[in-house]
């Protein structure tokens, strides 16, 4: 059974088809004149898609270390000897790696060229693959290169979740927790399939508000600020959602410092991290200095360190935090 969530952009409006058995509708998301499919996909995803077209299958690199200019030029070169034109489609079918780099290599190929994506993890269902941000990273930081490039549409296919590696999934639960603390939803009342839904409606809703990242659109990097820098400071031995988990909790501390929350919704972020089974603390070793540095390179950055934080009025980007207080906080992070 699948429902539908619509991110509401006017002409640029899509759907997100969402449920068991929802990769059979993705031939119906193809922009009409599309003529060839150029499927962007990475060895081993156990998933076979049919886009209705002529299609052919364009393999990356797994991991971060992939995700880089290099990959993007090397496809639109691939692209490009195939024959595909500015009126066809890719689609990129993976995880959160894969859309980014699949739709980053959309947009600027022929200036331009229509994405679909069918995500096939729990981070791609629920974050990557919906509100068109495409990036790949540079050794300076993640996703410092990039464009914002909305899909035709997105297939979230949760029997494709049964396949995935145990870090995988947990990766897509750190995001699932972040979703806890934007809308005020009871998440975990909900059926795993509903809160799937959930997550991504509360995503859409917050694209449709705030497309290019000009205000609102900030809380969905809750927890991020930590979460890269300990992604780079670790090699990306992290997956991403095990490092926003812990970014989850370290923004919680920040903010009771500042005094925007409680102790008790302080706990309530450990509760949630640690009811998905993810950690909530600092890896051993981690460099506080190093980490620290780090918060400065973060792509969030303008004239300060940004970080998001819980208060008052919700989650909300701050500026100006004195680094005392950052410090103070990774402090109180240490196993």
């Amino acid at each position: 059974m699948t429902g539908r969530v619509t991110v509401d952009l006017l002409d640029r409006s899509y759907d997100v088809i969402v449920g068991s058995g929802a990769v059979v509708e993705l031939a119906g998301l193809i922009p009409p004149g599309a003529r060839r499919a150029a499927i962007v996909t990475q060895p081993g995803i156990p998933v076979t898609v049919d886009p209705g077209v002529t299609h052919e299958m364009f393999e990356i690199g797994v991991g971060e270390r992939s995700k880089t200019l290099t990959t993007v030029e090397d496809l639109c070169r691939r692209f490009s000897r195939w024959g595909l034109t500015r009126g066809d489609v890719v689609i990129g079918v993976g995880g959160g790696m894969v859309t980014d780099v699949a739709g980053f290599a959309a947009a600027v190929y022929h200036r331009g060229v229509a994405s679909a994506y069918v995500a096939t993890t729990l981070l791609g269902q629920i974050d990557a693959a919906v509100g068109g941000k495409t990036g790949v990273n540079l050794p300076e930081g993640k996703n410092l290169v990039g464009a914002y490039w909305q899909p035709t549409g997105v297939i979230c296919d949760t029997d494709h979740l049964a396949t995935l590696p145990e870090r995988e999934r947990r990766s897509g639960l750190g995001e699932m927790a972040k979703c806890h603390f934007l809308d005020g939803d009871d998440l975990a009342a909900l059926p795993f399939d509903q809160r799937v839904a959930r997550c991504i409606e509360i995503k859409a809703r917050v694209v449709e508000a705030d497309e290019r990242e000009d205000g609102k659109r900030a809380i969905l990097n809750y927890g991020h600020t930590l979460a890269h820098a300990l992604e780079i400071a670790g090699d990306f031995d992290l997956r991403h959602g095990e490092a926003v988990a812990i970014g989850l909790v370290y923004a919680a501390e920040v903010a009771n410092r500042l005094g925007r929350i409680d102790d008790g919704r302080l706990a309530q972020h450990r509760a949630v991290v640690e009811s998905y089974g993810l950690d909530s603390i600092l890896p051993a070793g981690s460099d506080p200095d190093r980490l620290l540095a780090l918060f400065a390179s973060d792509k969030k950055a303008t004239t300060d360190v940004t970080f998001v934080l819980d208060g008052p009025s919700g989650v909300e980007p701050v500026v100006g935090i004195e680094p005392l207080i950052l410090r103070e906080a990774l402090g109180a992070m240490r196993p």
